[in-house]
């Protein structure tokens, strides 16, 4: 245990002194192991392959949807404070600048489970800690140069919104100030993304009149571009301490091209998980989707509905819409028995999607508390329409967010 620890703090202590990545221990627990998940090139490459295809999917269905009626976005949970943000496109980029597919390694293949393309983290373990930890480990990054495909990303969204006539001049990054994983997330893209931005915490900004500002002391400052690491669904729901409706004032902003936003609001309507149930409704019917769409839908998506079509012949899951970090996911098996129900008190509330169920692979890990039996999810970031860095969580059959972050390596 004693040789772990040691291990440990030679691994993370730089990292952490050099305030890039602080957040190794969570709520006082364990959250990035010292040891190292080697794997094949194959693989490698098998992930990179599905996350490709799988955006080539989903990126086909957002200007379908930015055109159809209010009634279908309600129904794919779209709030109807941000029914017209959502139908803002930026023409000649991806739906999303930084999005995550989270994949299971099953003995059909790689089975996707959702799209985080709102809001994703994991961003930098797998862009700048899992550089440090191969280093460290002596093999090869799997990731190894991809952190320029953020720049390029970004510099990408910026180039688009200019020539829509957005203003550009003064670009924001937010989070919640207090939120050290979010705050560390935000800063880090910030200084990837080489844009001439500031940083400023969610609780600074203002809206006022046709604008968003940056409150400092006693000045506004104007905000043209904001990179918000708050998901939309919560904005929508915000209000002051008067009850003045603060999200759908920014919603409105978005909408009248008043206020840039990354992710654009396309992104949002990829992280509905009801947009799984909408797309393989398609497949079923042959409708809308190539060959080659169609075959990529069969081979990395999992049957997925609005209503319950599993119980009584085989194992689901049910998810809500806007879940996130495994919160409001109930496991059951063929005969409607919950066999595994996540613990939190978020999000139960939302409509719900079933989907069939998969396993994850176990895998044993080293911890600061002895060898630990867990369950293996992959994530796959998506970055800028292209395939990009990976990252392994390890945790129990639902991943939250306790779930250990394991680097990654791959034989030579």
């Amino acid at each position: 245990m004693t040789d772990y620890l040691n291990r440990r703090e030679r691994l993370y202590g730089p990292l952490r002194a050099s305030g890039v990545f602080t957040w190794d221990w969570l709520y006082g627990e364990e959250y990035a192991l010292a040891c190292l998940r080697e794997i094949s090139p194959d693989l490698r490459r098998r992930l990179a392959e599905a996350t490709a295809r799988l955006g080539r999917v989903f990126a086909k269905v957002v200007p379908v949807l930015q055109q159809a009626d209010d009634e279908l976005l309600l129904e794919l949970g779209v709030p109807k404070e941000a029914l017209a943000a959502v139908r803002v496109a930026v023409a000649g980029i991806s739906p999303t600048v930084i999005g995550r597919f989270d994949f299971a390694e099953t003995d059909d293949g790689l089975k996707m489970l959702e799209c985080n393309s709102d809001t994703p983290t994991g961003i930098v373990e797998a862009f700048c800690v899992n550089e440090h930890a191969c280093r460290f480990f002596g093999v090869k990054n799997p990731n190894e140069g991809m952190a320029a495909q953020i720049a390029a990303a970004f510099r990408g969204i910026i180039r688009a919104y200019r020539r829509q006539g957005h203003a550009v001049r003064h670009i924001w990054f937010s989070s919640l100030d207090w939120h050290e994983e979010d705050k560390g997330t935000t800063l880090y893209l910030m200084r990837q993304s080489g844009l001439p931005a500031r940083f400023a915490p969610l609780e600074k900004l203002r809206v006022w009149e046709d604008g968003l500002y940056v409150l400092d002391g006693e000045r506004l400052h104007p905000v043209d571009v904001l990179y918000r690491l708050h998901a939309l669904e919560k904005l929508a729901e915000e209000t002051d301490t008067d009850g003045y409706p603060t999200g759908a004032h920014v919603l409105r902003l978005i909408a009248e091209r008043k206020l840039a936003v990354i992710n654009p609001p396309s992104a949002f309507l990829i992280q509905t998980k009801a947009l799984q149930a909408l797309i393989w409704s398609l497949h079923e019917s042959g409708e809308f989707f190539s060959p080659d769409e169609q075959e990529c839908i069969a081979a990395h998506m999992l049957p997925t509905y609005f209503e319950n079509r599993f119980r009584g012949t085989e194992a689901y899951v049910s998810k809500p819409i806007f879940g996130r970090e495994g919160g409001g996911v109930v496991l059951y098996d063929a005969d409607g028995t919950a066999v595994e129900r996540d613990g939190e008190t978020l999000y139960w509330e939302q409509p719900m999607i079933y989907q069939k169920r998969v396993e994850l692979p176990v895998v044993t890990v080293e911890t600061a508390n002895g060898p630990y039996e867990g369950r293996l999810l992959w994530g796959s970031f998506w970055i800028g329409g292209e395939a990009s860095a990976i990252i392994a969580r390890v945790g129990g059959a639902i991943t939250n967010n306790m779930s250990y972050y394991l680097p990654v390596g791959m034989t030579r």
